[in-house]
């Protein structure tokens, strides 16, 4: 196990003033550079010494990757280095997408959310100890995963969706954004990209040492909200240890469209259990055309878990997980 030094290594630091000279840079130096957004993240892993790139480019001077702005189409776009108390605190967010707005305003504590951003947050790296501390694992470049020996201590660990590793995605705003059929606009030298916030994320079997789409050279710039459903009913809940700065252990955000006492449509996504954000699309089917009661709760619930595979000591999360997709579609009565 890597060995607490508190004391952060040196490296070259660029503070570029635009995105084009931000992917210039990152471009140049590739994965012997790292990209500073917020800090909160990217501190813990400098002063561990377990992360130590050559160069930093810091995006704090970058001003075209802030704020909040109404689109053409009546969606929003948000620069992935607002705030998450700007994007919690905001008129339109809150009106139109309270649910990220609710989302965002769980994240940690005020003084993290007013520090940390919300691309920040979609991007951060999985919270596995034994990845953070340095073990040698699948996702660190090793040859096993360390939270899936039968000695494992893996209570935080994944109960779908596991390949080889069992880390699971740590983004409280994730989800939400998922439900909300946002995008995420990428730039590189070669151009901006746009892929579906499903699209985004990515599991092992993909590749087992990154969790977005996300590679050497690109940035994430913006994220675009499609115009709000009308009429729409939305749920977030986050389950932690503690209600101040943990991470959630499951998280569940839905976007529940009734009509006449009937869903039409829904969006569930559950977090926390898996290498990446779920959707949990067989619920969903069977839900729609239903009245949203506790009994089509439970039976989403149900359906949401189905192959779930607990490992020794996270067995909880299956129940937890049943329970808040049940609580996401009867609440939305």
């Amino acid at each position: 196990m890597a060995i607490i030094r508190d004391m952060i290594p040196p490296f070259e630091l660029f503070q570029p003033a635009g995105v084009d000279d931000a992917v210039r840079l990152m471009r140049e130096h590739g994965d012997r550079g790292w990209v500073l957004a917020g800090g909160l993240d990217t501190f813990d892993w400098f002063k561990d010494r377990i992360k130590r790139p050559e160069a930093v480019i810091d995006l704090g001077g970058v001003d075209e990757l802030k704020g909040i702005e109404v689109a053409d189409d009546g969606g929003l776009e948000i620069g992935a280095m607002t705030s998450l108390t700007a994007v919690a605190e905001n008129g339109d967010v809150r009106s139109g997408y309270p649910l990220l707005a609710e989302a965002s305003g769980l994240v940690a504590t005020p003084q993290i959310r007013n520090q940390g951003t919300l691309g920040g947050n979609i991007i951060q790296d999985t919270r596995c100890w034994y990845y953070r501390s340095g073990w040698p694992c699948y996702r660190a470049g090793g040859n096993i995963c360390y939270a899936a020996t039968p000695r494992s201590m893996n209570r935080e660990h994944c109960i779908v969706g596991a390949s080889r590793c069992v880390a699971v995605n740590p983004s409280d705003t994730a989800p939400a954004l998922i439900a909300l059929d946002a995008e995420m606009v990428v730039a590189s030298t070669g151009g901006e990209r746009t892929y579906a916030a499903e699209d985004f994320f990515i599991g092992p079997d993909i590749d087992i040492e990154r969790m977005t789409v996300l590679e050497p050279g690109d940035l994430l710039t913006r994220i675009r909200l499609p115009a709000p459903w009308s009429g729409a009913r939305w749920y977030f809940e986050k389950i932690r240890d503690r209600k101040a700065w943990d991470f959630s252990l499951v998280s569940v955000a839905s976007m529940v469209n009734v009509e006449g006492g009937v869903i039409r449509d829904a969006r569930i996504v559950v977090n926390g259990i898996a290498p990446y954000p779920v959707r949990a699309t067989a619920s969903e089917a069977a839900v729609r055309g239903q009245a949203p009661s506790d009994e089509t709760g439970q039976a989403a619930g149900e359906i949401a878990v189905r192959g779930a595979r607990a490992l020794r000591h996270n067995d909880y999360k299956i129940a937890l997980t049943r329970n808040l997709v049940k609580r996401a579609i009867r609440d939305a009565a």
